[in-house]
């Protein structure tokens, strides 16, 4: 906190300091017998009628009452992170669109509209990666009638946590009534250390996913929108020529059984980005999201690759576990908004 130089707390902070990353005390319990402190960092993302708003490193927003400000400063970016490859928010959020392609697209302004029939919000989601080329609620308005053409919700991918990032896209769309649905963190790390691993399961590496493969995956009844989505920019799959690589693994179960484990890789340029590491429930704590993991890190690194992403939802204790383990770090947050309940009914009427 701001301390002068007689000792007294100060707020250093004014209205004019929004989009900037801050520091403040607030009292928590005004007016009781035992008032309370509470220190907060993040970016002021607004300051409206004497309402401060920060939204923190999670993606969390924090309101309060400017009167209830007992100290605040304007605070240096977070340091630059030690572990893990360097990358940047816009780098990451184009590598990992692009191992996730949607089926159809298109750009309104800098924003990646992205549509694949309803199959996770990732190929159904807007990217915002700059200035859509007109006001904010002009975007919106474009964004709902873009999806609900194609009788879809309008969804907004945002990001926090990272240099780069979009904490004030977050309040905005807050304000306006957009509701986060669902949070996740993309994590980053070396190839190396993940294809070091012994090996000892027998996986299987195959360029599509079949119908073993598929038995395995989470997601049932898989459409062949979702199938497009899979295997986009695999060579000999449905993807773009010339995309990203993309590889199936497998760790075949007992006769007549979906796989005892599976994963999917995508490899572009320097990054290969792991997903869908599943293993059966009878065979977890075995390893065998490791090996299906070593396998396919081996693959990528013949292939040129060096470092590594994987997105993990926040609430998967067990999934982070394991990648901390092979020396992943979290490198940011995104999040889901969805449109307003209200606007998408008079958006599709």
């Amino acid at each position: 906190m701001e301390i002068s130089a007689q000792g007294r707390l100060e707020v250093r902070i004014t209205p004019a300091d929004v989009g900037k990353r801050v520091s403040v005390r607030r009292l928590s319990e005004p007016g009781t017998a035992r008032e309370k402190f509470t220190d907060t960092v993040g970016v002021l993302t607004s300051w409206d009628h004497g309402v401060l708003m920060i939204t923190q490193r999670s993606g969390a927003s924090v309101r309060f009452p400017e009167t209830s400000l007992v100290a605040g400063k304007v605070v240096p970016a977070a340091p630059a992170r030690r572990r893990g490859p360097a990358a940047s928010y816009e780098e990451l959020a184009r590598v990992t669109s692009r191992g996730w392609r949607p089926v159809e697209s298109e750009w309104l302004g800098e924003w990646e509209l992205r549509a694949a029939g309803g199959f996770t919000r990732r190929a159904n989601s807007v990217l915002p990666l700059g200035d859509p080329g007109r006001p904010l609620d002009a975007a919106l308005a474009a964004v709902r009638r873009w999806y609900g053409e194609r009788g879809l919700p309008a969804y907004v991918q945002t990001a926090t946590g990272a240099e780069g990032t979009q904490e004030l896209l977050c309040a905005e769309l807050e304000r306006r009534g957009w509701v986060r649905e669902v949070s996740a963190e993309v994590w980053t790390g070396a190839l190396a250390p993940v294809a070091d691993r012994a090996e000892g399961a027998d996986v299987v590496l195959a360029r599509e996913a079949d119908e073993a493969w598929l038995a395995r995956y989470q997601r049932k009844g898989v459409s062949e929108m979702a199938l497009r989505v899979l295997g986009s920019g695999s060579p000999g799959g449905s993807g773009r020529a010339g995309g990203p690589s993309v590889w199936f693994a497998s760790v075949p179960g007992g006769p007549g059984a979906a796989p005892a484990a599976i994963g999917r890789c995508v490899v572009d340029g320097r990054w290969a980005g792991f997903a869908a590491v599943e293993v059966d429930p009878g065979r977890r704590r075995q390893g065998l999201a490791t090996e299906v993991m070593a396998a396919l890190a081996r693959r990528a690194l013949a292939e040129g690759a060096s470092a590594a992403w994987l997105q993990v939802e926040t609430d998967n204790e067990g999934a982070k576990i394991l990648y901390t383990g092979l020396g992943f770090t979290r490198h940011h947050v995104y999040h889901h908004f969805r449109e307003p309940v209200e606007q998408s009914a008079q958006g599709q009427s």
